[in-house]
């Protein structure tokens, strides 16, 4: 299933690194029962981001769980030499990967290597990177991924600035491919985060750190209406 068929008008992608790791598939269970359809999986290598997150073990055993009830898993590779890990996200049950610009020389092979393995794709940047640079070399990924902050660590503050560069980003994709944001998402932004082109929104301590999950994901939700 292509990812024109996962969105709706927006998706609210809770972000797993940001979950209790040992409640992490009764959280998963809860927010499916609330609506939430694709989740956010940041894999972290120790290299291109300081800290190792998770890899393909802990999405093999969670991917059976959000597959069954219709759930996506969108993997984002915060990762050296992205290529070497495509054919291991796919094994393990992931159905998007998404790699960063400043981590590869080909983009475009980078793609196709994921679509070799039938994963959606995406291109990843960060706050230093041009907007316009990346949306040369990305109109065959299904989205491109506008960092919100340094990539590496959950629970970082929305960069301001970050809504001028989405804009931009939006301006120079063909309309075919999926704007993304990822970093310091809560109700008070989410909308004008939307609102400058985002359609795929990825949320971690707005959801993750409040006690009643499904509220947390429904207040992000209403916010944007």
């Amino acid at each position: 299933m292509p990812w024109r068929d996962w969105i709706r008008t927006v998706e609210i992608e809770p972000s797993l690194y940001a979950a209790d790791f040992a409640r992490l598939g009764a959280q998963i269970d809860v927010l499916l029962r609330a609506g939430a359809r694709i989740f956010h999986f940041d894999v972290g290598d120790g290299h291109f981001v300081e800290p190792i997150t998770m890899g393909p073990v802990v999405l093999q055993a969670i991917a059976p769980r959000v597959h069954e009830r219709g759930g996506r898993l969108d993997c984002h590779l915060m990762v050296d030499n992205p290529t070497r890990h495509i054919q291991q996200i796919a094994r393990a049950g992931g159905d998007s990967v998404t790699f960063h610009y400043e981590a590869t020389a080909d983009v475009p092979g980078t793609i196709a290597a994921a679509r070799e393995h039938g994963l959606g794709v995406g291109v990843a940047f960060n706050p230093e990177t041009e907007p316009e640079a990346v949306a040369a070399v990305a109109g065959h990924a299904d989205l491109v991924l506008c960092m919100s902050i340094h990539p590496g660590y959950s629970g970082q503050r929305f960069m301001p600035a970050a809504l001028e560069r989405i804009r931009r980003l939006r301006a120079a994709l063909p309309a075919h491919v999926h704007v993304q944001v990822d970093g310091g998402i809560d109700d008070t932004n989410v909308r004008a985060v939307y609102e400058a082109g985002a359609t795929l929104v990825v949320a971690g301590a707005a959801i993750f750190h409040r006690e009643d999950l499904p509220r947390a994901y429904r207040r992000l939700v209403r916010a944007l209406r």
